[in-house]
């Protein structure tokens, strides 16, 4: 899978190192920029690798609305600009300068991943054609056909969210996945403190994938973050 790279200037350290581990798990490639100067340095350096700029407006040694303006006039990469300003003014200069999105602060990071992706079905970068196969460990997913097959070529079942969360997993070999992640991808909602719906969900995938022993192979726990799957795979369309 090829990573989709963003560049992100914000001053506060903590907000830099939450946001690079959240995206990162959700496979994105992540540059960071504490000001200006090293944003500039940044910008030239990796323009035409990147996928989408995130701008804070409030910077030690400049501001996000100047960052925008040089970077819209020499490159058409989308724009995220974050503000804590409650007033709609930073939000009319920000897209009169050419962000593409605005999000205020405090924000939750599965609010910027959801504009983050509409971003990209906008401008295209989601357009290729998907993968139809997902090939791991003798085992083959058809998305189309919404079938698993396993080694000795015999069609696993699956319920639907058994089908919806290997998909996801196979979609991001090797990243660690937060459960209120693959909850919300798999059932469109977050987990409640006590809920382990996801986990026995997980159990349930383990046991079709007869990876349900002690020392499950294929998914792995990763305690206080969630679950990676750890094989290797292979997509195609054929």
């Amino acid at each position: 899978m090829t990573l989709r790279k963003i560049l992100i200037v914000d001053d506060d350290q903590k907000t830099r190192a939450l946001l690079k581990a959240y995206l990162e798990k959700n496979q994105f490639e992540v540059r960071l920029a504490q000001d200006g100067a090293s944003f500039m340095q940044a910008f030239e350096r990796y323009r035409d690798e990147l996928s989408l700029v995130i701008l804070d407006v409030m910077l030690p040694d400049t501001d996000g609305f100047a960052l925008c303006a040089h970077v819209r006039k020499q490159s058409s990469v989308p724009i995220i600009m974050l503000t804590a300003s409650a007033d709609d003014t930073d939000k009319i200069v920000g897209l009169e300068l050419g962000a593409d999105d605005y999000l205020g602060k405090p924000y939750n990071p599965r609010e910027l991943l959801a504009r983050i992706k509409a971003i990209q079905r906008r401008t295209g970068q989601d357009s290729g054609a998907p993968p139809r196969f997902y090939r791991f460990q003798g085992f083959v997913l058809d998305v189309v056909g919404r079938t698993l097959t396993d080694p000795a070529g015999e069609e696993v079942k699956l319920t639907g969210l058994d089908f919806q969360l290997l998909k996801y997993f196979l979609e991001h070999p090797g990243a660690v996945l937060d459960r209120n992640v693959l909850a919300e991808e798999t059932r469109g909602r977050d987990l409640g403190p006590l809920d382990r719906s996801l986990d026995v969900q997980v159990s349930r995938l383990r046991q079709r994938l007869n990876d349900d022993g002690r020392q499950a192979a294929l998914i792995k726990t990763v305690r206080g973050s969630g679950y990676v799957f750890s094989a290797d795979v292979v997509v195609g369309h054929v």
